[in-house]
C-alpha cells in the first residue's frame, strides 16, 4: 500500500479552515478542525484560546493520523475511499465512519474495520462504495440538531469529498479548495 495520509490530510485541512468560535457550534473554539477540548485531551493540559489560534498543520498532523486515519485503516483502503472515510471520521468520529462503511458493505456494524469488512469491500467497486458512503453520511448529517445552522456547508463538503474521492479512485488529478494532488490507482 502507498501512504496517502499526507495528501488526504491536506484535503481535510482545506475543508476545515482556520480558527472559528461559532456560538452555535457545540465544539466551541476550533482551529484546523481541532476543538479546544480535543486539543486539551491530546496535550493533556489546559489549553487557551491563544494556543488554539496558534495551531499549525505540523502540530495537529500526529493527532489526525492517530485518532482519525489509523482507526479507519486509511492505509489499507483503496484510493478515494481512504479520503472519504478519513474526512467522515474527522467530522463525525471514526466509530461512526466505520459503522457506516460496514452498513454499506453489508457487514454487522461494530465500528471495527476487521478482516470481514475489508473482504466485503473488496467485492464492491470503489466508486460505488464512495457514493454510498457519502449518501449515508449526508443522511446522518441531516438528522443532527445543528443541521439548520451548519447543514448547507456540511452537505457541500460531502459533495466535494465525493467528487474528489471518485477522482482519486480513477487516478485523476484532484483540485479541492486550492489543494492539488495527483493520484495513482492502487488496489487492495
Amino acid at each position: 500500500m502507498i501512504d496517502n495520509f499526507e495528501r488526504c490530510f491536506a484535503l481535510v485541512l482545506a475543508s476545515e479552515g482556520g480558527f472559528v468560535n461559532h456560538p452555535k457550534d457545540p465544539g466551541g473554539a476550533t482551529n484546523l478542525g481541532v476543538t479546544q477540548a480535543a486539543w486539551r485531551d491530546w496535550v493533556k493540559r489546559p489549553v487557551s484560546e491563544i494556543e488554539m489560534r496558534e495551531l499549525t498543520p505540523e502540530k495537529v498532523s500526529p493527532m489526525y493520523e492517530l485518532r482519525f486515519w489509523a482507526p479507519v485503516k486509511g492505509d489499507q483502503l483503496p484510493l478515494g475511499l481512504d479520503y472519504a472515510m478519513f474526512d467522515f471520521a474527522v467530522n463525525s468520529g471514526p466509530g461512526r465512519a466505520a459503522k457506516t462503511l460496514q452498513e454499506v458493505v453489508g457487514v454487522a456494524p461494530d465500528g471495527a474495520l476487521g478482516s470481514r469488512t475489508m473482504a466485503a469491500l473488496e467485492a464492491i467497486p470503489v466508486e460505488g462504495l464512495i457514493h454510498d458512503l457519502c449518501e449515508s453520511r449526508a443522511a446522518f448529517i441531516r438528522s443532527l440538531s445543528t443541521f439548520a445552522t451548519f447543514g448547507k456547508g456540511w452537505l457541500a463538503r460531502i459533495e466535494k469529498v465525493r467528487e474528489a474521492a471518485k477522482a482519486m479512485a480513477a487516478g485523476e488529478k484532484v483540485a479541492y479548495n486550492g489543494v492539488w494532488n495527483l493520484y495513482a490507482r492502487r488496489s487492495l
